[in-house]
């Protein structure tokens, strides 16, 4: 399921080497949403939080390692995706975008 604005992270190894926590602050499409929200792209910003220092940084996502689908050229970011970014690999937690279906056929 594609994410959006305020979907938790996991970069591994982190800048220190632990592991950082982080959300995605920023989606660099708008293009496709999910509940009026606009759905992650490679290059969508991303606020980790230093595990050892707790100061604050931004770094763009990378690519998923599992091709999907893409939105104007780009790959979308999904739950249990893997992304190369900035010193490790970017673990896509969750939520999902839009975690309801709206059945609008009846």
């Amino acid at each position: 399921m594609p994410v959006t604005i305020g979907c938790a992270l996991l970069l591994s190894p982190g800048m220190a080497g632990a592991p950082d926590m982080g959300v995605i602050i920023a989606v660099t499409q708008v293009t496709a949403t999910a509940g009026g929200m606009p759905l992650a792209v490679q290059g969508s910003s991303c606020q980790f939080i230093h595990s050892v220092t707790g100061v604050p940084y931004v770094l763009p996502i990378g690519a998923p390692l599992a091709k999907g689908i893409t939105i104007d050229n780009l790959p979308v970011i999904r739950m249990g995706d893997f992304c190369p970014t900035g010193p490790g690999i970017v673990q896509v937690i969750g939520p999902p975008a839009a975690p309801y279906l709206n059945d609008m056929s009846g």
